[in-house]
C-alpha cells in the first residue's frame, strides 16, 4: 500500500462526480494510502466553466489528477501539455439531454439540422454533442453556440437566444419544470488527466477508493441525495430567476441519484480512434499523436 502520498484530486461538483467527493468524505482514498486535498473552485466565482481555459491544471493549479470529458481530455493534453489521460469512462447512467422550447417546430433530432444548439463550449458538451448530432444531421449542419453554463443555458434558451440547450441532471429534471420539451438523449463520456508524479500504482490506488464510493452509493443512492442535490442549490444561489418559476420541492423529489461506474485505465485504442475523429473535423492538429496523450503506465 502507498504511504499517504499526497495527491491534488480537482474535483467538479456535478452529478456524474459524486463518488469522488464520497471516497473523500468517507476516508476511502485514505485506506488506500492516498492524503487527497480535493481542489474546488466556488460556483459563484465561475462564470462560463469549471475547468480554466488559459490555466493549467497540472502546472497552474498545481493538480495531480482531475476528471474532464474524454474529447476534451485529448485536447487539452495535446493543446496545453496539460497532463496525460491515465483513465476513461462513462462514469454514471447519466445522459445529456437536448431540450427546445414547448413552442418549438423542432419535433425530431433531424430538426436540429441548422438551428442553433447551446453548449458549454471548450467543454464536453462541445465535443459530445457535435458527436451524438452526426448521427442525425449532416456535420456541415450543426450550429453550436457557447453559453456557458447549466443556467445561462436555460436563460438563452428562454429567452429565444438559441434554439435549442444541451444539459445534464439535475438541470435536464430543472428544464422540465420549466416547461422545455425534450429532443434527445445521448451518454456522457469522461476522462481523468494526471500529471506526470502519477504512476500505475497510484492510479489503481485511487480507482480502488473511488469503486467503493461507487458500491456505496449504488447500494443505497437515497442516502446520497442530499449531496448529490447540492449542485442544485447552489445554482438555486446564483440564478434565482430560473428557480422562482418551478416548484423546487417538486424538482427535488423528480431527481433521482444515478447508478454510477468505476472508470477504467486509459482504452489507448479507444482514444486513438476518438483522437481520429477529432482531426478529421479540425477540432485538433493533424499532428496530434496517441503517444503524447495517453499515459504510458
Amino acid at each position: 500500500m502507498l504511504a499517504h502520498q499526497s495527491v491534488r484530486l480537482f474535483h467538479l461538483p456535478f452529478s456524474f462526480m459524486l463518488p469522488q467527493r464520497v471516497a473523500a468524505e468517507r476516508g476511502y482514498f485514505r485506506d488506500a494510502g492516498l492524503a487527497v486535498e480535493l481542489v474546488e473552485r466556488d460556483r459563484r466565482d465561475v462564470e462560463i466553466k469549471y475547468i480554466p481555459a488559459e490555466e493549467t491544471l497540472t502546472g497552474d493549479y498545481d493538480v495531480d489528477l482531475y476528471p474532464i470529458c474524454k474529447w476534451e481530455s485529448i485536447r487539452r493534453t495535446w493543446e496545453m501539455d496539460d497532463g496525460r489521460i491515465v483513465a476513461n469512462g462513462t462514469f454514471a447512467n447519466l445522459p445529456y439531454t437536448v431540450v427546445t422550447r414547448p413552442d418549438s417546430a423542432i419535433e425530431t433530432p433531424a430538426d436540429l439540422a441548422g438551428v442553433s444548439v447551446g453548449v458549454n463550449l471548450r467543454t464536453g458538451q462541445e465535443y459530445t454533442a457535435r458527436k451524438a448530432l452526426e448521427e442525425h444531421v449532416p456535420p456541415d449542419e450543426i450550429d453550436l453556440v457557447g453559453c456557458g453554463m447549466p443556467t445561462d443555458r436555460l436563460r438563452a434558451l428562454r429567452e429565444g437566444r438559441v434554439d435549442a440547450v444541451t444539459l445534464i441532471d439535475p438541470h435536464s429534471t430543472l428544464a422540465d419544470h420549466l416547461g422545455f420539451r425534450r429532443l434527445l438523449e445521448y451518454d456522457n463520456h469522461m476522462g481523468i488527466v494526471g500529471s506526470a508524479e502519477i504512476d500505475r500504482d497510484l492510479l489503481e490506488a485511487f480507482l480502488r477508493a473511488y469503486g467503493r464510493a461507487v458500491d456505496d452509493i449504488n447500494a443505497d443512492p437515497d442516502a446520497f441525495r442530499g449531496t448529490y442535490l447540492e449542485l442544485l442549490e447552489a445554482d438555486a444561489a446564483v440564478a434565482p430567476d430560473l428557480f422562482d418559476e418551478v416548484d423546487i420541492d417538486a424538482v427535488r423529489e423528480e431527481i433521482a441519484v444515478p447508478e454510477y461506474e468505476v472508470p477504467e485505465p486509459a482504452d489507448r485504442s479507444e482514444l486513438d480512434d476518438h483522437l481520429e475523429w477529432m482531426q478529421t473535423r479540425g477540432l485538433i492538429g493533424e499532428d496530434a499523436t496517441i503517444d503524447d496523450i495517453v499515459a504510458p503506465l
